[in-house]
């Protein structure tokens, strides 16, 4: 059972979120490994369901002042217990600093939730780990200093392409109050982030892998007639990077000879946008908008569906995906995919072998979904390799392991 006193804490943006079962995964694992700590969240939890996997969390979530005029009182009693430590002066020099740089409510608000943190944090807590390089591990940062405790982060992939570089890296040098070591489950974030570090060595590469465990064997699936109707399945935020646009010009581009539906599942606050994009091509009666699903419903789903389809790229801002763990469901359940050569994709699917990485323009999507829909057996083979694939070298345990071996150096005798 979690002891009264963790001495791990896991910073994460909010808890519990349906779009990031990554960190949801990895938190139980380590927990399973033998690691007691409580989860601080800067954010309260809007989505309507859960994954049965945060219910096997069995630590105390503690949400910090998501907005701090919502809580002034705890706000302002945090900050005198944090004038009161032995770092404050420092941490505030820091934050001064990086406001000069970053002048924003988001800059104001990260200070005061890091005080308290700081002031909330029990005393037994020795070590501090953030999910997310950006506004978790500014927080971190900030409480660390305060309180004199060595902190670490894991990255991925807006965190890592959207902040400005020069916040990197102080985060990735001992001189700036940098952390003791950073995590990241790309092997392109690693040498971005390597490059940034004092020491290369810093910076971790940490797949995410996939906890088979959690998931059936796949179906015995019969390649799909010619004539039959062809299932597409997609699962992931309406949001620029995803691509979602571009593949709904691309399904406006078919040929009528393709019976073919397109099912997506997440949310996102391009829904309606979309949506009257698909209106607007006279494709709406072939789509089917799930909204979000917990797990075992985005499983079932995919174990029916022929053909996977994420067709991410670099929004405008920068944002890009890392390694979506949904292309490793996907083919945990033998299910093709088709996606594109984004940032960490080809690290897991390589073309014409474990799936089809097309460009992502509309028109070159159109023809991968032709080509594949007409050949069953080939992308039957394709998805049997990415399953190869990933029982070789994406699994949870390694990275888990590597990851708790860092998180104890830490600190000593971690619990």
């Amino acid at each position: 059972m979690t002891t009264a006193q963790p001495k791990l804490a896991v910073l994460v943006k909010g808890w519990p979120r349906l779009s990031e079962t990554f960190i949801a995964q990895e938190l139980v694992a380590l927990q399973e490994a033998g690691h007691s700590f409580d989860i601080w969240s800067l954010r309260h939890p809007t989505d309507v369901k859960r994954h049965p996997l945060h219910d096997r969390f069995r630590g105390q979530v503690h949400y910090l002042p998501e907005y701090l005029y919502e809580e002034p009182q705890r706000v302002w009693a945090a900050r005198q217990t944090a004038q009161a430590l032995p770092g404050y002066a420092e941490a505030y020099r820091v934050w001064r600093a990086d406001l000069r740089r970053d002048p924003t409510h988001n800059r104001i608000r990260r200070f005061g939730q890091a005080c308290v943190l700081a002031a909330e944090l029990p005393g037994a807590t020795k070590v501090m780990y953030a999910h997310f390089m950006h506004t978790p591990s500014s927080v971190a940062r900030y409480a660390a200093i305060m309180r004199g405790l060595p902190w670490s982060f894991s990255a991925h992939a807006k965190d890592i392409w959207t902040s400005p570089e020069w916040e990197k890296v102080e985060k990735l040098r001992a001189d700036t109050h940098g952390a003791a070591f950073g995590a990241t489950c790309t092997a392109i974030g690693a040498d971005h982030l390597r490059s940034l570090a004092d020491d290369p060595a810093r910076v971790d590469l940490i797949y995410h892998g996939l906890d088979l465990n959690r998931f059936p064997s796949p179906p015995n699936r019969i390649p799909r007639a010619l004539d039959g109707p062809f299932h597409m399945l997609s699962v992931g935020r309406l949001v620029e990077k995803k691509g979602f646009d571009r593949l709904i010009d691309a399904f406006a581009m078919l040929p009528e000879t393709l019976d073919w539906h397109w099912t997506h599942i997440g949310g996102g606050t391009l829904g309606d946008t979309l949506r009257r994009r698909a209106d607007a091509a006279g494709i709406s009666q072939r789509i089917t908008w799930q909204g979000a699903c917990d797990q075992p419903e985005v499983i079932e789903a995919m174990r029916s569906a022929d053909l996977f389809v994420l067709p991410s790229r670099i929004a405008s801002d920068g944002d890009r995906d890392g390694l979506p763990n949904v292309l490793m469901e996907a083919a945990s359940q033998l299910l093709p995919i088709l996606s594109t050569p984004i940032s960490a994709i080809p690290e897991f699917i390589e073309t014409g072998t474990h799936g089809v990485l097309s460009d992502d323009d509309p028109a070159a999507l159109a023809s991968a979904i032709i080509r594949l829909a007409a050949d069953p057996q080939q992308t039957a083979l394709m998805a049997s390799a990415a399953y190869d694939r990933l029982i070789a070298d994406f699994r949870m345990d390694p990275g888990i392991a590597r990851l708790s071996k860092r998180l104890r150096a830490l600190g000593s005798d971690l619990g």
